[in-house]
């Protein structure tokens, strides 16, 4: 247990885990983008050919979970759903206060507790990996249940909150 436990300490390191939560969301963003790019490039034309004729004609691709949690708050607060446009402006905000509120978490315990801090932040990682993206999302009927997902998704989504846990710590502690 840490021995700075007094409220500005807490809140020191709220603030300072809210703003390592947001920095590291647009890092893991970025992780994941170039992960799937590196993905696509490593495909033989036959393998792209072979996911292009599974796919049904005209099926769109399905949307995020943060896509579909912006267009619930949306319907819940205005009665209306979110258009094309409100859609990939509401998912980023979804996942930017997401990542801040979780990053914010962190940032308490990381203060409460010398454990919270494993691994330089990894742990959080993957307890937010396994939390949030294995448990919630599916049982919350956000997104697919992990035997649905291939592997080579699994470990990217795994890397990439590694990559979260990772950052969040290191931003927390340049800024406490």
């Amino acid at each position: 247990m840490s021995t700075r436990t007094g409220s500005t300490c807490i809140l020191r390191g709220a603030a300072a885990g809210a703003l390592g939560g947001f920095v590291a969301s647009w890092v893991m963003n970025g992780f994941i983008a170039t992960a799937m790019t590196a993905q696509e490039a490593l495909k033989s034309p036959e393998q792209k050919a072979q996911e292009q004729s599974q796919k049904p004609q005209g099926e769109e691709q399905s949307e995020d979970s943060t896509v579909k949690v912006a267009d619930a708050l949306t319907w819940i607060v205005t009665g209306r759903h979110l258009g094309r446009e409100g859609k990939q402006q509401g998912g980023p905000i979804v996942h930017y206060a997401f990542g801040t509120l979780m990053g914010a978490l962190y940032g308490t315990f990381a203060e409460l507790s010398d454990t919270a801090r494993a691994g330089t932040g990894s742990a959080f990682g993957t307890a937010l990996f396994i939390g949030a993206d294995e448990v919630m999302v599916p049982a919350l009927g956000l997104g697919k249940f992990p035997t649905e997902e291939s592997v080579g998704s699994q470990i990217t989504h795994l890397a990439a909150h590694i990559v979260y846990g990772t950052t969040t710590e290191l931003v927390r502690r340049l800024v406490a």
